[in-house]
């Protein structure tokens, strides 16, 4: 019989936080950056720990330019080329710092990846980007690619459980993608549809029943194999949704409004840094957490 493990687990849906008396006069004077030394690349990394996704609708030049203006982070998409990122590298040097090349685990992923850091290698951080990080194969590729590149702070998932982060930080990798499916680490948070829909997110404003909307879809979507594969190979499953969001315009404002969410939920557990939330926060248990009387 299958095992059912039946303890509850909860969601950032099914819970609140609890406010707490703080010294915090403003919203203001919240710092939101954090600094880390990675263990494997030993790297020293200083920025707000946001991360824009790898996937081609968000993990793009035009959103990392814009996302570093505020110290934010992006794991740019493995589909532009090496003339791309020359071009990239030469237009914005100073944006390299907040981006990480990324790979599959094929060959052909890793050697077009091995081609940009040979000519870029200022870029100093590499995503290793799998939808399943449990196989074998996942493990051996992460170690391999330490072996090649022991300066690099590599990021390496998804994975879900916490015997498997371990063995990937053991491997060689220095953060991890946690959530398979929605989900995010916790010292760092990776966005994807919430960076989709704007000027600097990657497709085509199209038209639709009179409004303006862009495509959005999972790298692991019939979309997105169709694109860059030629279609659903015979053997595999479509396991991602293509959805239209609304044509949102510049992203820059989005930025600011999470910005401002995050400070704010700061002051109400009287966190003065970003360090500090995880400690000072405790979360009661709801039954309902939004108001969609409006919705």
């Amino acid at each position: 019989m299958p095992r059912v493990d039946s303890d509850i687990k909860l969601d950032f849906k099914d819970v609140l936080f609890r406010p707490k008396r703080s010294t915090l006069k403003s919203r203001s004077e919240v710092d939101l950056h954090r600094e880390f030394i990675f263990r494997n690349s030993k790297a020293r990394y200083n920025g707000i720990p946001i991360i824009a996704s790898n996937m081609d609708t968000v993990g793009t030049f035009e959103m990392a330019a814009v996302l570093a203006e505020d110290d934010l982070f992006t794991t740019i998409h493995k589909h532009y080329t090496l003339e791309d990122w020359k071009k990239f590298a030469e237009k914005s040097p100073e944006v390299l710092k907040n981006v990480a090349v990324s790979s599959g685990s094929s060959a052909e992923d890793y050697a077009s990846m091995k081609e940009i850091l040979a000519a870029i290698p200022q870029i100093t951080y590499i995503c290793l980007d799998v939808a399943n990080g449990y196989s074998e194969h996942f493990t051996s590729f992460v170690r391999e690619v330490r072996k090649d590149f022991p300066d690099k702070t590599i990021m390496a998932g998804n994975v879900v459980t916490g015997e498997m982060v371990e063995e990937l930080i053991l491997s060689g990798a220095d953060i991890i993608k946690v959530g398979i499916g929605p989900g995010a680490g916790a010292d760092y948070v990776m966005i994807g549809g919430m960076f989709a829909g704007y000027d600097q997110s990657g497709g085509e404003v199209v038209e639709k029943d009179g409004r303006k909307c862009k495509l959005f879809y999972g790298m692991s979507s019939a979309t997105a194999m169709h694109k860059y594969s030629g279609g659903v190979k015979e053997y595999r499953a479509s396991e991602g949704k293509t959805v239209q969001v609304e044509y949102r315009g510049d992203v820059r404002p989005a930025v600011q409004d999470i910005l401002g969410g995050v400070r704010s939920t700061c002051t109400y557990v009287g966190a003065s840094k970003l360090k500090e939330l995880s400690r000072r926060t405790t979360f009661i248990r709801v039954t309902q957490q939004a108001n969609n009387i409006f919705s």
